[in-house]
């Protein structure tokens, strides 16, 4: 399994098994197995003293990419990625997690 987080042209994060489609040697596109789309956000506090405010902190969720489709395996042009990384390892064990249907928690500070 080759997990990479993607950045699409539209803006959107994505989290998958990501193959390289060639045809006649020729590079064609990407292959996503699973894909999900990772959103985050800082949670909102309401708190009287600014020293007390946790910084870092984020609230991640994974959802399928393409909500309305049973397909688990799309295929993506090359023109529409604008990178791939490799994602950090708390991510990557809730993408695994939610793929093989376990339940997982991963708690996420930024350092």
């Amino acid at each position: 399994m080759s997990i990479k987080l993607v950045l699409l042209k539209s803006g959107e994060t994505v989290i998958s098994d990501i193959k390289e489609l060639f045809s006649e040697d020729k590079f064609r596109g990407y292959l996503f197995n699973d894909p999900h789309k990772v959103e985050y956000r800082k949670p909102v506090l309401l708190i009287e003293e600014s020293d007390n405010v946790p910084s870092g902190e984020l609230q991640i969720s994974l959802s399928p990419w393409i909500i309305l489709t049973n397909q688990t395996q799309i295929t993506v042009p090359p023109d529409w990625v604008v990178t791939i990384v490799d994602p950090i390892q708390s991510i990557q064990e809730m993408y695994e997690g939610k793929v093989n249907h376990e339940e997982c928690q991963v708690s996420f500070t930024e350092e």
